[in-house]
């Protein structure tokens, strides 16, 4: 068996960033931006005020000003403000000329065209002003190579002035589930028969990535049919995901399927709980993964595996899943003779252990949002301890 790390590391040493390609910006979303991406305006482009009130010269504190005009976001004031003069100011507005505060409305009386502050402390010079370029300049990089594009992001490319962005590029992934005990979602279902619930569980888990899926089914345990499958698909998709048929039992026939068909597997076992019977190699062009069947173990190797060769595969320069910390809410038990992955919950700053660990429950997946990592052979830890996990959403 080889390590966690290990397999990572082997897994996107198959592959390779696709080529980038340039989407408009509503079609960039969720995708990796594959080069820094450069200011092409000023941010402001102006002095802006950032409150409703009056543009004044703080040397002139506390008035009376004489109100000579207005200024609105898109409707600048377009005069010359003088000693003793003040501008009514909105919220994005352009700040006069030679005015070098923003008294709020709420610290001032207004009588006509006369104004005067109500409060006895001036106001510090550039109070309540974005000044010009604040936020970026011409020229500024605004987002890093491999930047994720969501909500933020996006409006961060908007305002620097792109329409159109380059990104990564978009996996093709086939999902295909082996087994005959196996029907599909919403069918009828017999005792000797299970709901396939890994294929759609993985749909899910893609969704915030750039990548197209299609269901490849329910294979049978058939070698023919096997063979002919993930032969057909090798030639179709980037990445083969199976689920099932990993291990090494008379019915467990995905791998001698891949290898019958000229696949090189890199790897197989893997020394982690759940999911030790995870393989993975190329056929042609095509990365070939292969998750076990129980749903918890094909959750955890799709969360620590999958994801992140896909994020490689588009572009993203950190794939790995991100680790935190925090202290546990209960005492945790030694550790075996393999790396644990427990499905467990953080709330108000402490992790706890979900009580069923069993790689066959699909209840928990539901109740987690965190792994905690529990490293081999560790000895038994107090409540308090601080242990590092993974974020599940």
């Amino acid at each position: 068996m080889i390590s966690v790390a290990e397999a990572q590391a082997r897994l996107l040493a198959l592959a390779s960033p696709l080529p980038p390609i340039e989407r408009d910006l509503m079609q960039a979303v969720r995708h990796y931006l594959h080069a820094p991406l450069m200011a092409e305006r000023m941010q402001p482009a102006a002095d802006l005020s950032a409150m409703d009130g009056y543009a004044i010269a703080v040397e002139d504190f506390p008035g009376p000003w004489r109100v000579i005009g207005e200024s609105g976001a898109g409707h600048p004031f377009t005069g010359d403000l003088q000693r003793g003069e003040a501008v009514r100011i909105f919220t994005g507005a352009h700040v006069p000329e030679n005015a070098d505060s923003v008294l709020i409305q709420e610290n001032t009386t207004r009588d006509g065209e006369m104004l005067r502050a109500t409060i006895d402390r001036a106001p510090a010079q550039g109070s309540n002003i974005r000044r010009l370029g604040s936020d970026f300049r011409v020229g500024d990089a605004v987002l890093p190579k491999g930047a994720y594009l969501d909500t933020g992001a996006i409006s961060v490319a908007a305002m620097a002035g792109h329409g159109r962005l380059t990104v990564g590029g978009t996996p093709r992934i086939a999902i295909a589930a082996t087994g005959d005990e196996l029907v599909p979602a919403g069918s009828a279902c017999s005792a000797a028969q299970i709901p396939c619930s890994n294929s759609p569980m993985l749909q899910a888990m893609l969704t915030s990535l750039p990548c197209d899926v299609r269901d490849a089914g329910i294979l049978r345990d058939d070698l023919g049919v096997l063979e002919r499958s993930l032969s057909a698909l090798s030639k179709q998709v980037d990445i083969i995901v199976t689920t099932g048929g990993a291990s090494v039992g008379d019915h467990d026939l995905v791998q001698r399927a891949l290898v019958n068909i000229g696949a090189q597997m890199d790897f197989w076992k893997v020394a982690m709980r759940p999911g030790k019977p995870l393989m993975a190699g190329k056929i042609g062009n095509a990365v070939v993964l292969g998750l076990p069947g129980n749903p918890s173990s094909a959750f955890v190797t799709a969360f620590l595996f999958l994801l992140p060769l896909i994020r490689h595969m588009a572009g993203c320069n950190a794939p790995l899943p991100a680790l935190f910390e925090a202290p546990t809410a209960t005492d945790l038990p030694a550790g075996g003779d393999r790396g644990e992955y427990l499905r467990a919950t953080v709330e108000g700053g402490h992790i706890t252990p979900l009580s069923v660990q069993d790689s066959g429950v699909t209840r928990t997946l539901s109740q987690a949002n965190a792994l905690l990592v529990q490293q081999s052979h560790v000895t038994p830890r107090p409540k308090g301890t601080m242990v590092q996990y993974m974020r599940l959403s």
